[in-house]
């Protein structure tokens, strides 16, 4: 990866269709945050003059983007028109591919989820899993009315960054490990589809997702970790996602902590469903097969109960030593599992964090995620519309360009 110097983005002088772009990406999520403002509103919101929103209204009206509501009288002052994003203005496709399922679901610009599919298996296949996704994105593409389907901005791809490395540890065997390692994934499916493909951690996927749903005022320090198959995990630094300059820095999971026996070990071969898997099967109990959310969990018990447990220790220790990082003010826990063995796992990290001590920082709040085993798909899905219709980053908008 070549080296650019941190100063160099901003060194960079806009075009003019760049600032007239940017404008109209400011009044656009504007609306996206306000929804039903009006056109005076959104100019006190963005700062931009009357004139000058009026103007970008009327252009993302043609575009297609926003539409009007019905006209507000009865108010003091000239009526006021609604505006609203259009849910037809934009398409995007979010592919999660993970450890043991992949998920697929086909989004619109204000959100609502038109088609999904999800599969799950013992362990990931590349070229059978990338044949049936690419298939099944074709077929979530139908669903898009022929008149928009220009409108799909693309297909946002969540995957783990270390599939081929690890795979080996769901019994999978070294021919597909190297499959993994192999094979470009998003190129793969670019190929096959036509659609511009954009990669991202399967971690930061879900924070990305978590954020959007969080209510506002949103926090600008936040740490996202899903127990799944291992703990997925993201961070919003500065209010901005964090993922390094490979994509793959908020690892979390992967932060050594001490386990029950006094040794260091990493956090997702403590509070994940593969560390789940092995403690049942030291007790000769089996995890069960199929999507998490359908198990019985009353049949896991003891187990159960202990794992939750060990997992809560390490993630109150993965929040404290974050926090000491990022001045975390926001802790988002949520699982693969139903919402209620999500909320143990949530009360007794919160109840282990308040047993670490405090020294420079008070403990950020614990909260329970809202989006479950959805997350990273949807948020795979966001990102290909924020970068192309939202996002201010300078690289963002001189792409449209």
């Amino acid at each position: 990866m070549t080296d650019v110097d941190f100063f160099a983005a901003g060194a960079r002088r806009f075009a003019s269709e760049g600032l007239r772009e940017n404008n109209a990406r400011a009044v656009l999520m504007a609306a996206a945050l306000n929804v039903g403002a009006s056109g005076a509103q959104l100019a006190r919101i963005t700062g931009l003059g009357p004139q000058s929103v009026s103007r970008i209204l009327a252009a993302l009206e043609a575009s297609k983007l926003i539409v009007k509501g019905k006209v507000l009288r009865g108010q003091r002052g000239k009526p006021a028109t609604p505006i609203l994003l259009n849910p037809n203005g934009a398409y995007a496709i979010g592919c999660e591919i993970s450890w043991r399922h992949y998920t697929l679901v086909l989004r619109n610009l204000t959100g609502d989820i038109l088609g999904e599919h999800r599969r799950d298996y013992s362990f990931p296949i590349a070229e059978e899993i990338l044949d049936e996704v690419s298939s099944l994105i074709k077929l979530l593409i139908q669903i898009v009315p022929p008149d928009e389907k220009e409108r799909i901005v693309g297909i946002g791809l969540a995957m783990p960054s270390s599939m081929g490395r690890n795979v080996d540890l769901l019994g999978a065997d070294l021919a597909v490990a190297r499959g993994w390692s192999e094979i470009d994934v998003a190129a793969a499916i670019e190929k096959e589809t036509g659609l511009e493909v954009q990669r991202l951690n399967d971690g930061s996927a879900g924070c990305w997702s978590e954020l959007i749903a969080y209510p506002s005022p949103r926090p600008q320090n936040l740490a996202y970790l899903f127990v799944g198959t291992f703990v997925g995990a993201g961070l919003v630094a500065e209010g901005r996602l964090w993922q390094g300059p490979t994509g793959n820095s908020a690892n979390l999971g992967s932060m050594l902590v001490t386990d029950e026996h006094g040794q260091n070990q990493f956090v997702h071969l403590i509070a994940s469903l593969y560390a789940l898997e092995n403690r049942l099967s030291d007790a000769e109990m089996r995890l069960p097969a199929g999507d998490p959310m359908k198990w019985r969990y009353d049949t896991l018990e003891p187990v159960l109960s202990d794992w939750i447990e060990q997992s809560a220790k390490a993630l109150a220790k993965v929040i404290a030593n974050s926090s000491a990082v990022c001045e975390l003010s926001t802790a988002i826990i949520d699982s693969a599992m139903p919402v209620e063995i999500t909320a143990r796992i949530v009360q007794r990290t919160r109840d282990r964090l308040a047993m670490l001590p405090v020294l420079t920082f008070d403990h950020p709040d614990i909260v329970q995620g809202k989006l479950g085993a959805r997350a990273a798909a949807e948020g795979a899905a966001v990102k290909p519309i924020y970068r192309r219709l939202f996002s201010r980053d300078l690289d963002d908008v001189m792409h449209n360009f």
